[in-house]
């Protein structure tokens, strides 16, 4: 009886031992994690880095864009009013996302649609009214069809205006989507650059009382307050990413391509940019709801079989023991040139659109923004050269127009004759 009582209390007292030796391995744990993330907030989030995107009190620049509806709009014609200006492409999930809240944002504002629709009858404005609410104005990329398709789908009310490429998103110092800015009534910046919907929805949804009546200094909005403490969700959700030190404006010639492996769309095995070490690459990201991608595709695919038979004819020339494609760099005969897509989206949608336009040349997806990340710039369609020894050649080509001349420029390179 006594030998039970002592190994049953010898059982309690160790079962309390191991419940406080976990107790406070748990609390090392949290604290250890704590201090991780603030060491990564100051990596990425430093206080010192000033916001990206135009200044505040500067004057927006103008633009004169078609609209779904037919008509053209410029931000001159919104004089007098205050706006949100959004830029979205269609192809990116997050704007995808936005859309429905934005229509939330519309439904709780309804009160105000006869104001918003005698504005946009007029080309003149409203004199100044300061009591207006933020019209919210959106510039989109991209064909009108999947625009149309997609703002009607949502219903949304505000309007929707096509820029040609990224000149518009670009003259605003912007990449990546959603983003946009506060636009004072007298046309000025009236916010710091915002990214993310939560951030933009931030701006959409005003204070009791009308629109901001100061603009905002920081690109949170009022305060720039941080996410409550416990809230490490928020820690990306409700932070402008223009504060963070992410580099977003493309890698510089002469920079070490950054290597990647990824399996590859037709299910030929895994591809990395080291297997192509010795070619020269055009590493071109799109993604299959953008509609200058899909422009942009066929295109590709003739470069991609130019390039193909010009390899071919090159190819005697070459000493057994190079590597396929290497005649010997910038100065001589150049190789023909090897094309590389990173796409985004499901393997279905993408297969869909391989087929569509006939892609013949290596696809590879990334998850999300992994790779786009590595170098340097979230949009598409853009692209780098790339030499024989892994070096970007050229600065990163941003669009369509710029993507073509480059393709223009290494086909007259790869034609011509050794000296």
């Amino acid at each position: 009886m006594t030998l039970g009582l002592a190994l049953a209390w010898a059982a309690i007292l160790v079962g309390c031992w191991l419940g406080w030796q976990l107790l406070r391995q748990n609390g090392r744990l949290l604290l250890r994690l704590d201090e991780l993330e603030e060491r990564l907030d100051e990596l990425e989030f430093g206080e010192d880095e000033q916001p990206a995107g135009l200044r505040l009190g500067s004057e927006a620049p103008s633009f004169e864009l078609p609209g779904l509806a037919g008509d053209r709009l410029s931000l001159a014609q919104f004089r007098g009013r205050p706006l949100l200006v959004i830029f979205f492409n269609p192809g990116c999930g997050f704007c995808r996302v936005l859309l429905p809240r934005l229509k939330d944002v519309e439904e709780g504002r309804k009160q105000n649609a006869e104001i918003d629709q005698s504005f946009l009858n007029s080309s003149a404005g409203n004199g100044g009214n300061f009591n207006l609410k933020t019209l919210i104005v959106i510039i989109s990329t991209g064909d009108p069809d999947s625009n149309r398709q997609l703002f009607d789908k949502h219903q949304l009310n505000c309007p929707v205006l096509l820029q040609k490429e990224m000149e518009v998103i670009s003259a605003y110092n912007a990449n990546g989507t959603p983003c946009g800015y506060l636009v004072s009534p007298e046309g000025k910046i009236a916010s710091g650059l915002a990214i993310g919907a939560e951030t933009l929805l931030e701006i959409a949804v005003e204070p009791r009382g009308g629109p901001h009546p100061q603009p905002l200094s920081h690109p949170m909005g009022e305060g720039g307050k941080r996410p409550a403490d416990g809230d490490r969700n928020g820690r990306f959700n409700n932070r402008s990413l223009a504060r963070s030190k992410i580099k977003r404006d493309g890698l510089k010639a002469g920079t070490i391509a950054p290597d990647f492996r990824f399996p590859r769309l037709d299910g030929r095995g895994d591809l990395t940019l080291s297997d192509l070490r010795g070619r020269r690459v055009l590493l071109v990201f799109s993604s299959p709801g953008c509609g200058p991608c899909n422009a942009l595709a066929p295109q590709l695919e003739k470069f991609h079989r130019e390039q193909q038979g010009k390899n071919a004819l090159l190819s005697p020339t070459v000493s057994s023991t190079e590597p396929v494609g290497a005649t010997g760099g910038e100065g001589g005969a150049s190789a023909a040139v090897e094309v590389v897509l990173i796409s985004q989206g499901e393997p279905k949608e993408n297969r869909a659109k391989v087929k569509e336009h006939g892609l013949t040349f290596p696809i590879v997806l990334q998850q999300q923004w992994e790779i786009s990340r590595r170098y340097a710039m979230f949009a598409t369609p853009i692209a780098y050269l790339i030499n024989e020894e892994g070096i970007i050649v050229q600065d990163v080509a941003v669009g369509t127009e710029a993507i073509q001349a480059l393709l223009a420029e290494r086909d007259r390179d790869v034609g011509r004759s050794p000296p």
